[in-house]
């Protein structure tokens, strides 16, 4: 291993004067490029964490905002209903987590069961894909959790507060009894919503009827306490204080959307072609020839949830909701200009390309999710209702009874996952003379699962191998397709410690 020495006098001195060498080379008569230094003509300061300027959106009507109702109100409705609907006894949908059992819509699942929950995931992860790349961001615009309860918020404060310019004089003037009396009267009603949101969303994991007679008479658990709280105040915040900042930072799905588009998926466009040069002019009037359709009134970025300008193009912060389409539409009929100034388009469309339908993206996508989907029908479908199993005892691999009968214990688990009460017979398929101690019926009621002994016996004098493979079938008495086997082993003494035995037995 060689030895690293510092560089010596002569060798410093050496690579001086190697260095004004190559300074003397430069400063020859050649010419040279003079530096130019460059700077941005504006350079202004970017501050991270610049505080969020409040975005006043305004009430429109149109279209797609009916649509919207068609999508939003149907989950809400369905997300408060479920739990007090009764289906077999149990509630519609009820996630019994210290049961370990989910009971949805007459069905009870069980943790066995929990490769359902890995191709639903699928299923609704590859139809999120297919309905992103045909049109967009339509499942943020309509039907997304956080855009249906944000627009309830802004509902209750257009209730509360008024139209868009009452709420920001609202806001600019100090504060007196009037306003202290809207902004108190739209948080009691954000609160009351939150509220009712975290309890009910509680009321998936526990008996709902249960949790509200717990409440009514304040002797609730300190545990659905504390979550329902911590439910209601996310509801708040998120809905409430947050609103878009939820999509804009906290969502990934705005961040991968562009992956899954083509120039053919239809999006929130503006037709520059058509609009430009904007201007504004009187109404029923064309402007000058050089104007185009749009009379830049803003009020696209007034109803807009996010608070972007759709003329500047696509952007990410844009759900699809659509309200800027509305609210165009309705100016151009005012205008008397055909409408689409704004609409859902193609990037083709826009560039007068012919634009498909069908896509080898979109046929991919489309392809994996009816695959998948089968698939999960076909997991559905053959999903058994029972659930079977055998433990041998642990301490003994076997014992001899008083009569001489040489016996294995066992304990064995049968689940019901149906919701009736099923009955089932126990069958024992082995070579050896072995049988069945005891009550051979098994009763199990709808969703439940049972713990029983079982003991297994060999009659005197019968010596087979040390070891037994037996098989137990457990058939449903009403029918017998509900059936499963498994098997296990039954051990006896060894040959010459069982001869022993006889023989002291017999004398």
């Amino acid at each position: 291993m060689t030895a690293m020495h510092p560089p010596t006098r002569q060798g410093s001195d050496a690579a001086s004067s190697l260095d004004k060498a190559a300074i003397d080379a430069t400063s020859t008569d050649s010419p040279r490029i003079p530096a130019v230094e460059l700077a941005p003509a504006e350079v202004g300061e970017i501050d991270l964490y610049q505080k969020r300027e409040k975005i006043y959106t305004r009430k429109i009507e149109g279209f797609f905002q009916r649509l919207r109702l068609f999508t939003g109100w149907p989950l809400l409705i369905g997300y408060f209903l479920l739990p007090w609907l009764r289906w077999d006894g149990h509630q519609a949908v009820l996630f019994d987590l210290p049961a370990r059992k989910f009971h949805i819509l007459g069905l009870t699942f069980w943790p066995q069961d929990m490769t359902l929950l890995a191709w639903v995931l699928i299923v609704a992860a590859f139809g999120l894909f297919t309905i992103t790349n045909f049109a967009g961001r339509v499942w943020c615009g309509y039907t997304c959790p956080q855009t249906v309860w944000t627009s309830i918020f802004m509902w209750l404060e257009q209730k509360s507060e008024g139209t868009r310019n009452q709420r920001i004089k609202l806001d600019a003037r100090p504060w007196n009894l009037e306003k202290l009396r809207k902004k108190g009267l739209k948080h009691a009603l954000w609160m009351g919503f939150a509220l009712l949101t975290g309890f009910t969303f509680i009321g998936y994991f526990t008996d709902i009827r249960g949790l509200l007679m717990d409440f009514t008479q304040w002797q609730v658990n300190p545990w659905a306490l504390s979550w329902t709280v911590f439910f209601t105040l996310a509801t708040y915040i998120n809905a409430g204080w947050m609103r878009e900042q939820v999509c804009l930072y906290m969502c990934p799905y705005a961040r991968f959307q562009s992956v899954m588009f083509d120039p053919d998926t239809l999006v929130i466009s503006y037709d520059q072609d058509r609009g430009e040069p904007r201007g504004s002019r009187k109404r029923g009037t064309k402007g000058s020839p050089n104007q185009g359709d749009c009379i830049d009134c803003r009020l696209c970025v007034q109803v807009c949830p996010t608070g972007i300008d759709i003329r500047n193009g696509l952007q990410y912060q844009c759900i699809g909701c659509a309200l800027c389409v509305d609210a165009c539409n309705s100016v151009m009929e005012k205008m008397g200009y055909a409408k689409g100034l704004i609409r859902y388009a193609s990037e083709n469309s826009l560039q007068h390309k012919p634009s498909r339908i069908l896509r080898p993206r979109l046929i991919g996508y489309t392809t994996v999710l009816v695959v998948m989907a089968a698939l999960l029908i076909l997991q559905l479908a053959s999903r058994t209702l029972i659930e079977f199993s055998v433990i041998r005892d642990r301490q003994a691999l076997y014992s001899v009874a008083a009569d001489d009968h040489i016996e294995n214990h066992y304990t064995i688990k049968v689940a019901n996952k149906g919701s009736t009460l099923q009955h089932f017979q126990l069958h024992m398929d082995t070579d050896a003379p072995l049988e069945i101690h005891g009550n051979s019926r098994i009763s199990v009621p709808g969703g439940e699962l049972m713990e029983l002994p079982l003991r297994i016996r060999m009659k005197p004098g019968s010596h087979p191998a040390e070891r037994t493979e037996v098989r137990l079938t457990l058939v449903g008495e009403q029918s017998e397709a509900e059936s499963a086997t498994v098997s296990t082993s039954f051990y006896t003494p060894p040959a010459n410690q069982a001869d022993r035995r006889a023989g002291s037995t017999s004398q």
